[in-house]
């Protein structure tokens, strides 16, 4: 029967369904959300987002490195079983077979740099968010007034990476981490320009960093109104850590900076007085909404 001769080189493709398999279940492990004792909810804080982009990027890495040598080798594997049970061999379809796996391995190759690439970026997003976590955590420690920090926001379909409980109103903080450009010597150009709706780096325009902080601010702000029944001043921060800000076309609505002594600005900023009863409660409503990162606070000095 001719059909056997395409139906029985299937064994030899047996042991790498099983590999294959194998590495579906590891990687199926690696996925497991790391979740508190005590609850049983997902534990989060600074750049859980970045942190769990970051895990799946490297899932995403593994499965390619092992699945695809195994699929590029499948259609070999497949022509040498032909190779056995076929009563006519025919050149061309050994040459397809070859240059099926030789396309495999191509694309294979590039799903790898690609995932390398990926992988690069978000480790520097993540190194980012952590430094302005760190930098924010410093008002915990101010003795002279009340604050509060949160970091990574669940706000609907999006999180918001920090958000700061000041006595003068309430701050949005977004961070972006952008690679410095190089000019034709090698020398690094970190002058980026803010306008109204976008941001000017050396050799490239971008909006979205401007618009999803707007969107942050325009959130908590109506969240905040419905949980306390009075308008609340929420301010939004977009950081770029390591860029020099030129914000002479700056809009006022939303400041950006470069996160150094991001603390001390925060703290001499005043958007509005808050009364005591509507500043526990907004801590309160953030401490429900991210149970997990519940920050101790600072009570105004006696």
């Amino acid at each position: 029967m001719t059909w056997l001769a395409y139906l029985l080189p299937l064994i030899f493709l047996f042991p790498m369904a099983a590999l294959g398999a194998v590495a579906l279940a590891l990687r199926n492990l690696h996925d497991v959300p790391i979740r508190s004792p005590f609850d049983a909810n997902p534990l989060r804080g600074p750049g859980q987002a970045l942190r769990a982009r970051l895990d799946q990027a490297f899932s995403t890495l593994f499965l390619n490195g092992s699945l695809g040598p195994l699929i590029s080798l499948a259609p070999l594997m497949y022509g040498m079983g032909r190779m056995l049970f076929a009563q006519r061999q025919f050149w061309v379809e050994w040459a397809l077979y070859g240059m099926l796996s030789t396309v495999l391995v191509l694309i294979f190759s590039l799903l790898l740099v690609r995932d390398y690439q990926r992988i690069r970026r978000l480790k520097l997003g993540l190194a980012c968010e952590l430094a302005v976590g760190q930098e924010l955590d410093r008002l915990l420690y101010l003795e002279a007034h009340t604050y509060a920090v949160f970091h990574d926001v669940p706000a609907g379909h999006f999180t918001i990476d920090h958000i700061v409980v000041t006595p003068g109103g309430i701050f949005v903080v977004e961070t972006r981490a952008r690679s410095r450009a190089l000019d034709a010597e090698g020398r690094e150009i970190k002058q980026v320009a803010v306008e109204r709706e976008r941001l000017r780096f050396p050799h490239w325009q971008e909006r979205r960093p401007l618009y999803k902080t707007r969107q942050a601010v325009s959130w908590l702000s109506d969240w905040l109104e419905r949980q306390c029944g009075v308008p609340v001043p929420v301010r939004g921060v977009l950081v770029l850590p390591g860029w020099d800000i030129d914000t002479q076309e700056a809009a006022n609505d939303i400041m950006v900076v470069s996160g150094e002594h991001l603390a001390a600005q925060l703290t001499a900023i005043t958007l509005g007085k808050l009364d005591k009863t509507v500043h526990g409660s907004i801590v309160d409503w953030l401490r429900q909404r991210c149970p997990q990162q519940e920050k101790p606070l600072r009570q105004p000095s006696a």
